[in-house]
């Protein structure tokens, strides 16, 4: 990419999209196309096609998406698949046909089968039964993945897919009935601190094992790819380090500096009981997170204190 190519983020105001237009407008790209959902529905095929005759973006970054935890996912199962396959195949379709030099697909590590051999490699994919309280989303993902790489197939499309695992950092969402762990970690725990409530109740065992990524690692990491990797299969990426949900606990509550109790609900699902990728492929070809995970969360802690009434709603 030129500094001055034009580059559309899809989902620019989105946890990952925002990172994305970050650190491209901190490394001096000039020329970044956005649109809000109020002036661009990506659910819209006839609107996607409009937005790219006009603009004609020479890269695109594809991090729309609808998404959410395990209660949102739960709950919403038809949102889930239905939304995200519409934006997946709006924008890859309009893509291919306004020439598009290269687009970067942001997939999840939830499209591995549940209970894939750890770390997960990119070679999982397809290879056993996907966590049921996610599947919906997963399927959307595996078709998106799908999409990019029949695009590459049939018409030679420089069309990539990007995996990372669990995510996390400034613009995430912080709403208890739709959020991730991490930052439904961070409000809870934050509440309780605040009400002098002595003790914090979890879903679930605490056993669970997850690896996360401060979503400025990831925004390095998509430009990284953009400009290095051009391959028909998908590719991880993530810190290769992974801990248990009641370590996090831990580490949260010493970050925000709560003494009181963590306590579980094991009525409750834990989800996919381990979920660590394999990222050889990826430091193979010289790429590597820089912000450990303690650090990460004070920084997202400072961001939530900061615009805690935009988002503690």
């Amino acid at each position: 990419m030129e500094q001055t190519s034009s580059i559309y983020v899809a989902g620019h105001r989105g946890l990952v999209g925002s990172a994305i237009v970050r650190m491209l407008t901190a490394r001096g790209f000039k020329n970044l196309i956005t649109k809000p959902r109020s002036e661009l529905d990506l659910r819209d095929r006839s609107a996607v096609d409009a937005f790219f005759r006009v603009h004609r973006p020479e890269y695109v970054f594809l991090a729309a998406a609808r998404v959410g935890g395990i209660l949102a996912n739960s709950t919403y199962p038809v949102e889930f698949l239905l939304e995200n396959l519409e934006i997946h195949t709006h924008i890859l379709r309009a893509a291919h046909e306004h020439k598009t030099k290269k687009l970067l697909f942001l997939g999840s590590s939830c499209i591995y089968p549940k209970m894939a051999s750890q770390p997960i490699g990119e070679d999982a994919l397809l290879t056993g039964p996907l966590e049921p309280t996610n599947k919906p989303y997963a399927i959307a993902k595996i078709a998106g993945i799908t999409l990019c790489q029949s695009y590459r197939k049939e018409f030679g499309d420089s069309f990539i897919s990007v995996m990372p695992t669990n995510l996390y950092g400034p613009n995430d969402n912080f709403d208890l009935k739709t959020s991730h762990v991490l930052p439904a970690l961070i409000r809870k725990i934050h509440d309780a601190k605040k009400t002098g409530a002595p003790s914090v109740l979890l879903w679930g065992t605490g056993r669970p094992r997850r690896e996360f990524l401060h979503v400025d690692d990831l925004a390095d990491a998509c430009l990284f790819l953009m400009e290095k990797y051009d391959d028909p299969e998908i590719i991880n990426v993530g810190t290769g380090e992974d801990l248990s949900i009641d370590e996090l606990g831990q580490m949260v509550a010493e970050v925000i500096g709560y003494g009181g109790s963590i306590l579980y609900d094991p009525a409750k699902p834990d989800g996919t009981p381990r979920k660590l990728l394999n990222v050889a492929k990826i430091h193979g070809l010289g790429w590597r997170h820089s912000i450990p995970l303690k650090e990460g969360i004070e920084m997202t802690y400072d961001w939530f204190l900061n615009n805690y009434e935009k988002v503690a709603v």
